[in-house]
C-alpha cells in the first residue's frame, strides 16, 4: 500500500511519527483533522503523571496548572493570525447551596480555574463554553475523570487556533480545578468571571466510566437548537433522551457542572460522559492505558465538530430566540440521531393512540353478541396478563430478597451473565407458566388463533395506555412506547390475511418476526446501554439499597417489555413443556451455584478489574461541653464499605474487622458524630470503628468563636473563624426549640440535609485566609444545654498528614480485589 509519513513537533521536542495505510485519495486538511487526536495521549499521560490531583494539593494547584499553561503558550505561539488567544488564571471564593444528596451548602476559597478564550482577531461579543476539570478524587489518577477531556480540549484548541478560517464567535475553554469538590470551580467561573456573561451555550465533558463512547445524557433546558447542532455536527453520535430523564430523576447519585451552568448561569448546554467500564471509575485503576485511542478519537471528532458548528452559527448569538420547547432525541444504533420537537412527538403519540383505538374499535363495532364476547375475552385476557406480571414480579423479588438475606448479593457484579441466568430465566419461566396454566384450564376449548389475536390486542392496549400516561406526564421518553405500539400494529395489519389463513403459520411467524425486528433490536440496544450505566453503580450505591432487588426489578421489567408481544405465541404453540423445563433447570442450577458462593463478586484481574470500594479514615474525635471542657474523646479507623455487602467479604482476610466493631450513633451529635466528607449518611448506615492510636496532624484545625451578638426578634448571631487543611466539613444541629434562621453562606437561607442537620462542605486552594462565617439562631427561651452544636471535621487528603502508620499498615492487609482509599481526619464538636 501507499504510505504517508507525518511528523509533528510536540512538547519536549519529541518527534511523534505515525505511518498509516491509505486506500483512497484524501485531502491533507481532512487527514490532519482526523489524525491529530492521537496526540491527546501525550497530554493525558503528562497530566496523570503528577499523581492524584486533589484540590489544594501542589499537584493540582501548581504542577497541573503549570503544565496546562505551558501547553497553551505553545499553542498560542503556533496559532494562526486569524485568531486571538487570551489566557486568565482565576482563583475565586464563593458559596452556594445545592439540593444534591438531600441538600447541603458549599464554600470555596482561592480555588483555581485556567480559562482560555479563542476569538477572531477583531473580537467577539458572544461565546460558546467548553468545560472539563483537571482535579481528581483522592488516591486516584483520574485519567477518564476528567484528564482525558482536558487533553481533548487542548488538542481542539490547537486545531482551531491553527485554522486560517476565522470564527464568528469566541470559544472559551475552561479547565476547572475543583469539580470533584461538588462543582465549586464551575460556580466560581459562571458567577464571577468577566467572560461568563458572553456565554450563550456550553458543552460539558464528564465521565461515569473509563473510555468507550461518550453519551449525551443531558441537554437544555429546552433550547432544541442545541440538539439539532449535535445531530448535524457529531460524527459518532450516541445520545438518548431516556438517559437524560433517568439522570435528572435523581435515581443516579451523581451530578455534573451542567447543573451549575443551568441553574446559576441560566445557560443551555449539552452534557457528555464516558460510561463504559464504570467498575474502575474513581479508583486507582483509572489510568491512561485503559482509555483506547478510539475513544479519544471519537470524542475529539464529536466535540470539535460541535464547537466549530456553534462558533460559526448565527443561532448562538440569538440563542434566547430559540430557547422554547423540549426535544425528543435518540441515536439509532450509533449510526445517526433522530430528533424532533417534543410537541411533534406529542402529536405523533396521540395519532398512534388514535389509530390503535380505531383498530380495537373496529372489533367492538361488530354484531352485538360478537362485540360483547370480544370485550369480555379482552378484559379477561387483560386481567390474566396483569396477574401474570404481578405473580412474576413477586416471585422474582422473593428470589432477590432471599439472595440478599443469605449474604450472596452482587454475585453477578463480576459475572453479568449470572443475573440473566438467575433473574431473567425466573421471570421468563414464571410468565410462560402463568399463561400456560391459563391456556390449559381456562382456555382449553378456545381457538388458538383467536387467543393469539386476543393477547396481541392486550399487549397493544397496555402499551397504548402507557403511551398516553407517559405523554401526559410530559416525558420525552414516551417515544419508546410509541415505537412499541406503532411497529407491532403496522406488522399486524400487514399480516392480517396470513394470520387468518390456515396452514400459513410459518409464513405468519416469519413476517411477524421481521416486522418486530427493529423495535426489538432498539429496545435491546437501549436496555444494554442502561445496564452498562447501572450495574457498576451498584458497587458504590451504599449499604442500604439491596442491589439484587434493584437489578432483579430491572431485568424483570426488561423481560416483561421484550415478551409482551410474544405472549400470544404461548397460545399458538402446541406445548411449552420443553421451554419451561429448560428455563427452570438453568434457574435452579444458577440458584444453587449462587447460594454456594461459586460466583465471587469482585475481581483483581489486571486486564478487567472489578474492585470492592472501601473508605478508611483514621480519626481522632473530641467532644466539648457548653463550658468548653472536654467531655470525651477517642481515636479509631472508621471504615465504610460502599456497597451492600459491607465488609463481610473482607472479614476472613482481616478478622478484627467484624460486626463487633459496628459503630454506634452519637444521638446528640450532628450526623451521628462521625466525619462525613459528604452528606451520604443515609446511604451508608452500616459502618465500623476499629480502635486506633490518637493522631496529631501537623496542620490542625483552629476553631474560634469571634463574636456573640444579640439581635432583634430574640435572635443570637454567632461569628466563627476556622483554619485548617484544604478540605473540611461543618455540621450544625440547632437544639430543641432553637432554629437556624440565617447565615452568611449560600444565599443566606440555611439548607438542611436529610435528617435535619445542616452540612457545609468547605475547600480551599493555596494561600487561603482563615474562613469566617456567622450563623443566626432563634430560641423561645434559654436552655441549660445551649442553643446549637457545631462540629468541624478536617480531612487530610495529601501530604505528610494523609496516612498514619497504623492506617497504612491496615490498608496493606486488604486483599488485592479491593480498592481501599484512606486518609487521616479529625472531628471536634462544640456546644454554644
Amino acid at each position: 500500500g501507499w504510505g504517508i509519513l507525518w511528523s509533528r513537533r510536540v512538547s519536549e521536542n519529541v518527534q511523534i511519527v505515525a505511518k498509516f495505510h491509505i486506500e483512497c485519495i484524501c485531502y491533507k486538511r481532512s487527514a490532519l483533522l482526523i489524525f491529530q487526536f492521537i496526540f491527546c495521549r501525550e497530554y493525558l499521560e503528562n497530566i496523570t503523571a503528577v499523581g492524584p490531583r486533589t484540590v489544594g494539593s501542589p499537584e493540582n494547584e501548581i504542577l497541573t496548572v503549570n503544565y496546562l499553561l505551558k501547553q497553551i503558550k505553545a499553542i498560542e505561539i503556533e496559532s494562526s493570525d486569524a485568531h486571538k488567544i487570551s489566557v486568565d488564571i482565576q482563583r475565586p471564593t464563593g458559596s452556594f447551596s445545592i439540593d444534591f444528596l438531600g441538600g447541603f451548602t458549599s464554600y470555596y476559597a482561592n480555588i483555581t480555574n485556567v480559562v482560555v478564550k479563542l476569538e477572531p482577531r477583531s473580537g467577539a461579543k458572544h461565546a460558546v463554553l467548553s468545560n472539563c476539570h483537571f482535579d481528581s478524587v483522592p488516591n486516584t489518577p483520574g485519567a477518564s475523570d476528567d484528564a482525558v477531556s482536558c487533553s481533548v480540549m487542548l488538542e481542539i484548541l490547537n486545531t482551531l487556533s491553527k485554522s486560517s478560517d476565522p470564527l464568528q464567535h469566541a470559544v472559551i475553554f475552561l479547565f476547572n480545578g475543583a469539580e470533584e469538590n461538588i462543582l465549586q470551580a464551575s460556580h466560581g467561573f459562571i458567577t464571577q468571571h468577566r467572560w461568563a456573561k458572553s456565554i450563550r451555550a456550553f458543552i460539558n465533558l464528564e465521565a461515569a466510566g473509563v473510555g468507550g463512547k461518550e453519551l449525551v445524557f443531558q441537554t437544555g433546558p429546552e433550547n432544541p437548537w442545541l440538539v439539532q447542532a449535535y445531530v448535524f455536527a457529531a460524527k459518532h453520535p450516541f445520545a438518548s433522551v431516556v438517559a437524560q430523564e433517568v439522570f435528572q430523576s435523581g435515581i443516579i447519585p451523581a451530578d455534573t457542572d451542567f447543573r451549575i451552568y443551568r441553574d446559576f448561569g441560566n445557560i443551555p448546554g449539552i452534557d457528555l460522559a464516558f460510561i463504559e467500564n464504570g467498575y474502575i471509575y474513581h479508583t486507582k485503576y483509572d489510568t491512561p492505558d485503559r482509555i483506547l485511542t478510539d475513544s479519544i478519537q471519537r470524542a475529539g471528532d464529536n466535540i470539535l465538530g460541535m464547537l466549530k458548528y456553534l462558533a460559526t452559527s448565527d443561532k448562538l448569538a440569538k440563542s434566547f430566540d430559540y430557547r422554547h420547547g423540549n426535544v425528543v432525541f435518540f441515536d439509532v444504533f450509533g449510526l445517526f440521531v433522530l430528533a424532533y420537537p417534543a410537541r411533534v412527538g406529542t402529536i405523533m403519540n396521540y395519532i398512534i393512540t388514535a389509530v390503535t383505538v380505531l383498530y380495537l374499535g373496529k372489533k367492538i363495532l361488530q354484531p352485538r353478541n360478537r362485540a360483547i364476547n370480544y370485550m369480555k375475552e379482552l378484559s379477561v385476557a387483560f386481567g390474566f396478563t396483569l396477574l401474570s406480571w404481578f405473580s412474576t414480579f413477586v416471585t422474582v423479588l422473593i428470589v432477590a430478597v432471599f439472595i440478599s438475606l443469605i449474604g450472596r448479593s452482587l454475585s453477578w457484579y463480576n459475572h453479568f451473565y449470572v443475573s440473566i441466568f438467575l433473574y431473567g430465566t425466573a421471570a421468563a419461566a414464571k410468565l410462560i407458566l402463568a399463561h400456560t396454566l391459563a391456556k390449559k384450564f381456562y382456555y382449553k376449548n378456545t381457538n388458538e388463533q383467536y387467543l393469539g389475536e386476543i393477547f396481541f390486542d392486550v399487549s397493544l392496549l397496555v402499551w397504548s395506555i402507557a403511551l398516553v400516561l407517559i405523554t401526559q406526564l410530559g416525558l420525552c421518553s414516551a417515544f419508546v412506547c410509541a415505537m412499541w405500539v406503532a411497529f407491532p400494529l403496522l406488522t399486524k395489519l400487514l399480516i392480517y390475511r396470513e394470520f387468518k389463513q390456515k396452514g400459513a403459520t410459518i409464513r405468519f411467524v416469519m413476517i411477524y418476526m421481521l416486522g418486530m425486528f427493529i423495535p426489538y433490536l432498539y429496545i435491546m440496544y437501549l436496555t444494554w446501554t442502561i445496564f452498562e450505566m447501572f450495574i457498576p453503580i451498584m458497587g458504590r450505591s451504599g449499604t442500604e439499597i439491596p442491589p439484587d432487588v434493584v437489578l432483579a426489578a430491572f431485568i424483570l421489567s426488561s423481560t416483561v417489555i421484550l415478551s409482551s408481544y410474544f405472549l400470544n405465541f404461548i397460545y399458538l404453540a402446541k406445548s411449552t413443556k420443553k421451554t419451561l423445563i429448560t428455563l427452570t433447570t438453568v434457574f435452579g442450577v444458577t440458584l444453587i451455584l449462587v447460594c454456594s458462593g461459586v460466583f465471587f463478586p469482585y475481581s483483581s484481574d489486571s486486564a478487567n478489574p472489578k474492585p470492592k470500594r472501601v473508605f478508611l479514615q483514621h480519626v481522632s474525635r473530641r467532644f466539648y461541653g457548653l463550658n468548653g471542657n472536654l467531655v470525651k474523646s477517642d481515636s479509631g479507623i472508621w471504615i465504610n464499605g460502599l456497597d451492600y455487602a459491607g465488609i463481610s467479604h473482607i472479614t476472613p482476610h482481616i478478622p478484627e474487622l467484624n460486626d463487633t466493631i459496628r459503630t454506634n450513633c452519637e444521638d446528640k451529635a450532628p450526623l451521628c458524630g462521625f466525619p462525613w466528607i459528604l452528606p451520604v449518611h443515609f446511604l451508608l448506615r452500616k459502618n465500623w470503628y476499629l480502635p486506633a492510636a490518637e493522631i496529631s496532624p501537623t496542620n490542625p484545625v483552629h476553631f474560634k468563636l469571634l463574636a456573640k451578638e444579640q439581635m432583634p426578634w430574640d435572635s443570637m448571631k454567632l461569628t466563627f473563624e476556622v483554619s485548617g487543611p484544604s478540605h473540611m466539613s461543618l455540621y450544625i444541629r440547632p437544639h430543641e426549640r432553637s432554629t437556624l434562621s440565617s447565615w452568611s453562606l449560600g444565599d443566606g437561607t440555611p439548607v438542611a440535609s436529610i435528617g435535619g442537620d445542616y452540612f457545609v462542605f468547605y475547600a480551599h486552594g493555596l494561600q487561603a485566609v482563615a474562613w469566617r462565617f456567622w450563623i443566626e439562631l432563634k430560641a423561645a427561651e434559654k436552655h441549660s444545654d445551649g442553643m446549637v452544636s457545631l462540629a468541624i471535621a478536617a480531612h487530610y487528603f495529601f501530604g505528610e498528614d494523609q496516612k498514619s502508620p497504623q492506617l497504612y499498615a491496615l490498608m496493606e492487609r486488604f486483599p488485592n480485589w479491593t480498592f481501599p482509599s484512606g486518609w487521616v481526619c479529625t472531628y471536634d464538636l462544640f456546644v454554644f
